[in-house]
């Protein structure tokens, strides 16, 4: 394993998530805070937009329209081009749990994952699926049985993707047709055993590695927030782990993201720990950035 040289992008969030890189600027997502941010490669950060029902997943359209994730009232959100605001599309009907993160496509597809139950308040783990929305709003199911589906990726050629399935400790890998719709569902990655979705207590407790944000990189390896291990992960298909990166200071990592001008430059999202009411009402959560051998490449 290589070892990384970790620095202090930003810190004083409560909970940064859905990092991105895109216009020279990284985004992320603060859910306790209800802001998204646009970040200089130096770390000066801006806020472009406040989301009440908590923001986590984004994605872009054509028309460089920003779609955001809503958690708490199961929408994604429009941010038009001339500042207006809009729903894009209402998921309560499908999720089962708040609504999470996202990766759009190049068409404007946006595939939505969601937590699948009340994680917060302490229910007991249960299947989730994983909906597509169309570039006009239009919403389908288009995978089902999915333990937390969490951090996708789709890769270079569009036609591949890949979705993390936290209590499950894999990764999921898909066919993605013409028409949007996935086909030839595989593990990507078995990361360690998959517990029995018994209580929420007992399966945290048997999680090994619980897969949470993740990008790609040109060599189709995968880098992983592992939401238990305190750490991130190259993972290649199959399952082997290439390199780790341990979060600095005794934080945890819940998500990552490949930019910068080559895109070489891994973000990290830290943070103590992701108990709501702990981050809700403290600063803690760190933005670090390492710099790796391999780009990213694929979306988001």
């Amino acid at each position: 394993m290589v070892k990384h040289a970790m620095r202090e992008l930003l810190r004083g969030g409560s909970f940064y998530e859905g990092p991105r890189w895109r216009d020279g600027h990284w985004w992320v997502s603060d859910f306790y805070r209800h802001t998204v941010y646009s970040l200089s490669p130096d770390g000066k950060a801006e806020t472009f937009l406040e989301v009440p029902g908590q923001p986590s997943g984004i994605g872009w359209l054509p028309d460089h329209s920003m779609l955001i994730v809503s958690m708490k009232d199961q929408r994604v959100l429009r941010r038009h081009p001339d500042g207006r605001v809009t729903t894009h599309a209402d998921l309560s009907r499908y999720a089962g749990g708040y609504v999470n993160d996202m990766v759009v496509d190049a068409r404007g597809r946006a595939w939505v994952g969601n937590f699948g139950f009340d994680l917060m308040a302490g229910d007991d783990p249960r299947p989730a699926v994983l909906v597509r929305v169309e570039a006009d709003g239009a919403v389908a199911v288009v995978a089902e049985d999915l333990y937390f589906p969490n951090g996708t990726v789709i890769t270079p050629d569009g036609r591949t993707l890949i979705v993390g399935e936290t209590f499950a400790a894999r990764m999921t890998a898909f066919d993605i047709g013409d028409d949007g719709s996935l086909s030839g569902r595989r593990v990507w990655a078995q990361l360690a055993p998959t517990p029995p979705l018994s209580s929420r207590a007992e399966a945290v407790k048997a999680l090994a590695v619980a897969p949470d944000g993740c990008c790609l990189d040109a060599d189709g390896c995968i880098w992983v927030a592992d939401a238990v291990g305190g750490r991130c992960l190259r993972v290649a298909e199959g399952g082997d782990i290439l390199d780790e990166i341990p979060a600095p200071d005794g934080l945890g990592v819940f998500a990552c993201m490949l930019g910068g001008e080559d895109g070489r430059t891994l973000l990290l999202c830290c943070a103590p720990d992701s108990a709501a009411k702990r981050r809700a009402a403290n600063r803690e959560a760190v933005l670090f950035t390492c710099r790796v051998d391999v780009a990213g490449a694929g979306l988001p």
